[in-house]
Protein backbone atom coordinates (compact mmCIF):
# COMPACT_ATOMS: atom_id res chain seq x y z
CA UNK A 1 0.00 0.00 0.00
CA UNK A 2 2.83 2.36 0.85
CA UNK A 3 4.48 1.70 -2.53
CA UNK A 4 1.21 2.55 -4.25
CA UNK A 5 1.04 5.87 -2.38
CA UNK A 6 4.59 6.78 -3.35
CA UNK A 7 3.95 5.80 -6.97
CA UNK A 8 0.73 7.83 -7.09
CA UNK A 9 2.46 10.87 -5.61
CA UNK A 10 5.21 10.58 -8.19
CA UNK A 11 2.79 10.23 -11.10
CA UNK A 12 0.57 13.11 -10.03
CA UNK A 13 3.52 15.40 -9.25
CA UNK A 14 3.74 16.18 -12.98
CA UNK A 15 0.62 18.28 -12.55
CA UNK A 16 2.57 20.56 -10.23
CA UNK A 17 4.76 21.55 -13.16
CA UNK A 18 1.88 22.70 -15.36
CA UNK A 19 1.07 26.34 -16.02
CA UNK A 20 -1.10 28.07 -13.46
CA UNK A 21 -4.82 28.33 -14.23
CA UNK A 22 -4.66 32.05 -15.00
CA UNK A 23 -2.02 31.35 -17.68
CA UNK A 24 -3.84 28.63 -19.63
CA UNK A 25 -5.12 29.19 -23.14
CA UNK A 26 -8.76 28.32 -23.85
CA UNK A 27 -7.90 26.26 -26.94
CA UNK A 28 -6.41 22.88 -25.87
CA UNK A 29 -4.38 22.61 -29.11
CA UNK A 30 -2.78 26.02 -28.52
CA UNK A 31 -2.16 25.17 -24.87
CA UNK A 32 -0.43 21.93 -25.92
CA UNK A 33 1.83 23.96 -28.23
CA UNK A 34 2.60 26.38 -25.39
CA UNK A 35 3.45 23.53 -23.00
CA UNK A 36 5.76 22.01 -25.60
CA UNK A 37 7.59 25.33 -25.97
CA UNK A 38 7.70 25.80 -22.17
CA UNK A 39 9.52 22.47 -21.84
CA UNK A 40 12.33 23.67 -24.14
CA UNK A 41 12.93 27.04 -22.47
CA UNK A 42 15.21 27.46 -19.46
CA UNK A 43 14.18 29.49 -16.47
CA UNK A 44 16.95 32.07 -16.51
CA UNK A 45 16.90 32.55 -12.73
CA UNK A 46 16.77 28.83 -11.83
CA UNK A 47 19.32 26.08 -12.19
CA UNK A 48 18.54 23.67 -15.02
CA UNK A 49 14.77 24.00 -14.81
CA UNK A 50 12.44 24.65 -17.68
CA UNK A 51 9.91 27.43 -17.36
CA UNK A 52 7.27 24.69 -17.18
CA UNK A 53 8.87 23.36 -13.98
CA UNK A 54 9.74 26.63 -12.30
CA UNK A 55 7.64 28.64 -9.89
CA UNK A 56 9.84 31.73 -10.27
CA UNK A 57 8.05 34.96 -11.23
CA UNK A 58 10.24 35.32 -14.33
CA UNK A 59 9.29 31.81 -15.46
CA UNK A 60 5.63 32.74 -15.08
CA UNK A 61 6.21 35.88 -17.14
CA UNK A 62 7.87 33.79 -19.86
CA UNK A 63 4.98 31.28 -19.86
CA UNK A 64 2.53 34.17 -20.28
CA UNK A 65 4.68 35.65 -23.06
CA UNK A 66 4.73 32.30 -24.88
CA UNK A 67 0.94 32.09 -24.70
CA UNK A 68 0.49 35.69 -25.84
CA UNK A 69 2.68 35.10 -28.89
CA UNK A 70 0.84 31.88 -29.75
CA UNK A 71 -2.52 33.65 -29.36
CA UNK A 72 -1.24 36.31 -31.79
CA UNK A 73 -0.93 33.53 -34.39
CA UNK A 74 2.85 33.04 -34.35
CA UNK A 75 4.34 29.64 -35.15
CA UNK A 76 6.34 27.71 -32.57
CA UNK A 77 9.57 28.71 -34.34
CA UNK A 78 8.60 32.39 -34.34
CA UNK A 79 7.83 32.26 -30.61
CA UNK A 80 11.15 30.55 -29.87
CA UNK A 81 13.05 32.99 -32.09
CA UNK A 82 11.43 35.96 -30.34
CA UNK A 83 12.39 34.70 -26.89
CA UNK A 84 15.92 33.76 -27.97
CA UNK A 85 16.29 37.24 -29.48
CA UNK A 86 15.38 38.77 -26.12
CA UNK A 87 17.29 36.42 -23.80
CA UNK A 88 19.97 34.82 -25.96
CA UNK A 89 20.79 31.15 -26.52
CA UNK A 90 21.11 30.65 -22.75
CA UNK A 91 17.31 30.53 -22.50
CA UNK A 92 17.28 27.29 -24.51
CA UNK A 93 17.65 24.06 -22.53
CA UNK A 94 19.43 22.60 -25.58
CA UNK A 95 21.44 25.45 -27.11
CA UNK A 96 22.41 25.09 -30.77
CA UNK A 97 25.90 23.91 -31.67
CA UNK A 98 27.74 27.01 -32.84
CA UNK A 99 30.98 28.82 -32.12
CA UNK A 100 29.94 30.35 -28.82
CA UNK A 101 28.37 27.13 -27.50
CA UNK A 102 31.04 24.63 -28.52
CA UNK A 103 32.41 24.62 -24.98
CA UNK A 104 28.98 23.64 -23.61
CA UNK A 105 28.70 20.74 -26.04
CA UNK A 106 32.36 19.69 -26.04
CA UNK A 107 33.23 19.93 -22.35
CA UNK A 108 31.39 16.78 -21.20
CA UNK A 109 32.96 14.68 -23.97
CA UNK A 110 36.42 16.16 -23.34
CA UNK A 111 36.11 15.57 -19.58
CA UNK A 112 35.05 11.98 -20.19
CA UNK A 113 37.95 11.35 -22.56
CA UNK A 114 40.47 12.94 -20.22
CA UNK A 115 39.14 10.93 -17.30
CA UNK A 116 39.30 7.69 -19.28
CA UNK A 117 42.85 8.45 -20.46
CA UNK A 118 43.92 9.31 -16.91
CA UNK A 119 42.41 6.09 -15.56
CA UNK A 120 44.05 4.08 -18.34
CA UNK A 121 47.52 5.48 -17.65
CA UNK A 122 47.07 5.20 -13.88
CA UNK A 123 46.01 1.57 -14.07
CA UNK A 124 48.60 0.77 -16.72
CA UNK A 125 51.36 2.32 -14.61
CA UNK A 126 50.36 0.48 -11.45
CA UNK A 127 50.65 -2.94 -13.14
CA UNK A 128 54.24 -2.48 -14.24
CA UNK A 129 56.73 -4.67 -12.36
CA UNK A 130 59.40 -2.92 -10.36
CA UNK A 131 62.33 -1.90 -12.51
CA UNK A 132 65.18 -4.38 -12.42
CA UNK A 133 68.09 -3.02 -10.46
CA UNK A 134 71.53 -2.75 -11.98
CA UNK A 135 73.90 -5.59 -11.10
CA UNK A 136 76.05 -4.96 -8.06
CA UNK A 137 79.72 -4.32 -8.42
CA UNK A 138 82.09 -6.82 -6.82
CA UNK A 139 82.82 -4.42 -3.94
CA UNK A 140 79.13 -3.90 -3.26
CA UNK A 141 78.44 -7.63 -3.45
CA UNK A 142 81.26 -8.29 -0.97
CA UNK A 143 79.86 -5.62 1.36
CA UNK A 144 76.36 -7.20 1.24
CA UNK A 145 77.80 -10.66 1.89
CA UNK A 146 79.81 -9.39 4.89
CA UNK A 147 76.70 -7.79 6.37
CA UNK A 148 74.69 -10.97 5.88
CA UNK A 149 77.45 -13.09 7.39
CA UNK A 150 77.63 -10.83 10.45
CA UNK A 151 73.90 -11.22 11.05
CA UNK A 152 74.05 -14.72 11.06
Amino acid sequence: MRLFSILAAFLFSAAAFAAEPDELLDDPALEARAEKIDAHLRCVVCQSQSIAESNAPLAKDLRILVRERIAMGESDEEVMDYIVERYGDYVLLKPPVQGNTLFLWGFPAAALLLGAAGAFFFLRGSKKPAAASAPLSEDDEDAVNRILDERG
